[in-house]
């Protein structure tokens, strides 16, 4: 994927300097010219994705180019106006003819990229979900894991078959529901997502309706039902489901479920049979400590989408604070990404947040159940992460297997004697029962 193109257009070099570091520090490509001449021919040469125009300059002023450059729609894009000396006036001129905003000098460092950000935006395609968009709920970033998770996506998008996301706690599988339901190219039909712990009762009802009340699966007929947590249906949704998966209300069915489900999902046939329903297609969500690059790209666009909605002071993570959060583990995936960003958002602060303000964040105190990866075994000695993760895997393997150690020796694949010595270094107490 190429950088996007940015022509910066100012007579004061040292603006177009400083703005030329920030913007190409953000992994834009861009360009600079002092003059009208000089972004004439830099914008003839190859047309920019977004161009940031200073109103006065003393050749010809940014008004006049404005106005040049938007007459000709099939050669526009993005224009944002920059000036020391704004005025509500100036502002109104500038948008009556096309421009996208306005921003005042000095410049904010946020502004410039919240606006360069929403201007870039702007130029995509309404149907972001087709491009491989963030904005439509699609993989976000450019890492080997998610692009190769993107174009898994995209190829089941037109199958009509029913899906199943396989993911981590915390993941966001609605959103990828949402993008493979609109590439399949039914953008306009409805899109219904629950969560099978919201299903009352044995969820028949819920799911069929009852009376001149709809249920889930007519209210997305012609579309797609979601169930995230699958795995948690209650017994009589599994059994209709499973009954009619392929008849009812000519709808396709996409889930989510963690790792594992098939195993909680066997004590009844019905489950067996929705899950091997679902499982003919089936998708692995890699979790973020997968999609370390990624990180960076991450913290800034949920940021920014954060600041917008919940009108927050937009703030930037420094380079040091990026680097300590591209390798931290991220046991809760993006679910936890978007709590830390909401929370320095909210305490407010300087415009850049400091690596100490995420260390502080990173050390808040933690309960003793916490899973296998919500542990930050990278900043540990190896002994001590070792220990952490044995003891974690250990637990949560007991917890499944109902305490019994005889399952959990199966399970684990370890002989019972030392699994019993390993168990007792590590401090984890168990029930010695007559199946053990």
């Amino acid at each position: 994927m190429t950088s996007q193109k940015i022509l910066v257009v100012d007579d004061e070099a040292d603006i177009c300097r400083v703005v030329q570091e920030i913007l190409s520090e953000e992994g834009y490509e861009v360009e600079v010219a002092a003059n009208a001449t000089e972004a004439r021919e830099l914008r003839r040469r190859q047309l920019p994705d977004l161009v940031l125009l200073d109103i006065w300059m003393p050749d010809v002023d940014g008004i006049s180019l404005l106005r040049e450059w938007t007459a000709d729609p099939a050669e526009s894009c993005p224009v944002v106006m920059m000036s020391g000396h704004g005025s509500v006036e100036t502002a109104v001129e500038a948008t009556r003819l096309g421009a996208f905003d306005f921003i005042e000098k000095p410049l904010s460092m946020s502004k410039l990229l919240l606006t360069v950000s929403r201007a870039l935006e702007s130029r995509r395609p309404k149907h972001a979900a087709a491009a491989g968009l963030a904005r439509g709920g699609g993989p976000f970033g450019r890492s080997k894991a998610v692009q190769q998770l993107r174009n898994e996506l995209l190829h089941v998008a037109a199958q009509g078959q029913p899906l199943l996301l396989v993911c981590e706690a915390g993941a966001e599988p609605a959103q990828l529901a949402q993008f493979v339901h609109e590439s399949g190219g039914h953008p306009g039909a409805p899109f219904v997502a629950v969560s099978a712990r919201e299903l009352p009762g044995d969820g028949v009802v819920a799911l069929q309706g009852q009376g001149d009340d709809g249920g889930l699966l007519r209210q997305a007929g012609g579309g797609t039902l979601f169930i995230a947590d699958v795995d948690e249906l209650p017994l009589g949704a599994q059994r209709l489901l499973a009954a009619g998966l392929r008849v009812p209300h000519q709808l396709r069915l996409m889930a989510s479920a963690r790792a594992g489900a098939q195993q909680r999902m066997a004590a009844t046939g019905a489950g067996q049979d929705l899950y091997a329903e679902l499982s003919a297609l089936s998708v692995r969500v890699p979790p973020l400590r997968e999609c370390m690059e990624d990180i960076p790209a991450l913290l800034r666009h949920t940021a920014e989408r954060l600041a917008e909605a919940e009108r927050l002071k937009l703030r930037r993570f420094s380079v040091a604070a990026q680097n300590r959060l591209r390798n931290y583990p991220w046991p809760d995936n993006q679910r936890e990404l978007a709590q830390l960003v909401r929370r320095v958002l909210q305490r407010g602060g300087p415009e850049e947040i400091s690596l100490e303000e995420v260390e502080r964040e990173l050390a808040a105190p933690q309960t003793q159940e916490v899973s296998l990866v919500q542990q930050d075994l990278l900043g540990m000695p190896l002994r001590e992460a070792r220990e952490h993760f044995e003891r974690a895997y250990l637990t949560q393997q007991l917890r499944l297997c109902g305490g019994k150690v005889g399952q959990l020796a199966k399970r684990v694949g370890m002989e019972r004697t030392h699994l019993y010595r390993k168990l007792r270094s590590l401090g984890i107490e168990i029930a010695v029962t007559a199946d053990d």
